[in-house]
């Protein structure tokens, strides 16, 4: 039995234990067509999801002060993506990609063994180069099964020799709401998916943001919910993977052009997950040559002070999904939107499923 299988077999054990967890599943099925991010017919994560959910309403974290001046008051926002490929975490949109790679995993006690989608010096990966020598950084591989509403993340991925190798790599059906095994790492060092917390062009450039973000520190303090897992030198004072941040509700963006406004209100509406280690308050997003760099520069402007650190433990359902039971198969697919005739087709995202 493969990995995929397991983990849904997990899934759908965990379904029918409980009569009120089958009734929740009725009760929020509903709302999966309240699509939040729809990539090619797909969406990505139920409506229900944590990532899917609104928290300006939530009370303030009664941790937030102490976050804030840690993680830095005075530390100026950075939006780390832009038309520069090398910058940011591209992701591949695949389709009819046989699955048949099985990596060599430095991590394999906590990594999903696949398979996963063909790899090739042609597919889409972080710093846009499969030469060492040329590219240094974290290395991500994000693939997303259009076909079958899955999604594939590795990190620090080489190939060599023709076989995959990578520090570790996660699955993710996008149609569940099931998290990773507790104390697990993902792609990312929180346990947490990525790709569902990008920020991207195609879905910026022609609508709301309607889903969560991620961003990174220097240092962290444990985990929690919907965080699996820890990574580095934990440090009293900063917040811990999984801590969920928001924009404050009286920052004024009005001065803000059309595209940072969707992404101001996404932070006020839905915030961002402290996700992994890095440089504080960096925010992940995809690049792509249509992004206008000068006017993302001006998000610069943020500082830490800007943010508040939210109290969202109202929302488990339980500590070991990211919302109610949710679908155990695929979805139908859901109409994709035709696109505006005024605007230009992203040469780096969403293309035609291979």
């Amino acid at each position: 039995m493969s990995t995929i299988e397991l983990r849904l077999e997990q899934f759908s054990k965990n379904l029918t234990s409980s009569f009120l967890c089958a009734i929740a599943c009725i009760t929020f099925g509903a709302k999966n067509s309240e699509a939040q991010q729809i990539v090619q017919g797909r969406q990505i994560f139920p409506s229900t999801n944590i990532w899917n959910q609104r928290i300006d309403s939530l009370p303030v974290d009664a941790n937030s002060n102490n976050y804030i001046t840690n993680l830095g008051a005075s530390v100026h926002f950075h939006p780390d993506w832009g038309t520069n490929l090398t910058y940011g975490i591209r992701y591949n949109i695949v389709g009819d990609t046989p699955s048949t790679d099985h990596p060599v995993f430095q991590y394999a006690d906590e990594s999903d063994a696949g398979p996963y989608p063909r790899m090739t010096t042609s597919t889409f990966i972080e710093g846009n180069s499969w030469s060492t020598a040329a590219n240094s950084g974290d290395r991500h591989v994000l693939l997303v099964d259009v076909k079958n509403d899955i999604l594939y993340e590795l990190y620090s991925t080489t190939l060599q020799g023709g076989t995959v190798h990578a520090g570790s790599g996660a699955i993710f059906p996008l149609y569940s709401n099931m998290l990773r095994p507790d104390t697990w790492t993902s792609a990312d060092a929180a346990g947490l998916p990525i790709f569902p917390a990008l920020v991207n062009y195609p879905e910026t450039s022609s609508g709301p943001i309607k889903h969560a973000l991620r961003f990174t520190g220097q240092r962290s303090n444990g985990y929690i919910w919907p965080a699996r897992h820890l990574a580095g030198t934990q440090t009293a004072g900063y917040p811990p993977f999984g801590q969920r941040f928001r924009l404050k509700a009286n920052f004024d963006i009005t001065s803000f052009s059309a595209t940072n406004q969707r992404i101001l209100t996404a932070l006020k509406q839905y915030g961002m997950f402290y996700a992994d280690l890095g440089s504080n308050w960096y925010v992940s997003g995809a690049p792509d040559v249509h992004w206008d760099d000068n006017d993302l520069n001006n998000l610069k402007s943020l500082v830490g002070s800007d943010f508040e650190a939210v109290d969202e433990s109202s929302l488990m359902t339980t500590p070991d999904a990211a919302g109610p039971p949710a679908r155990t198969s695929p979805p139908p697919l859901i109409p994709y939107p035709a696109r505006p005739a005024t605007m230009p087709k992203p040469k780096n995202s969403w293309p035609t499923a291979k």
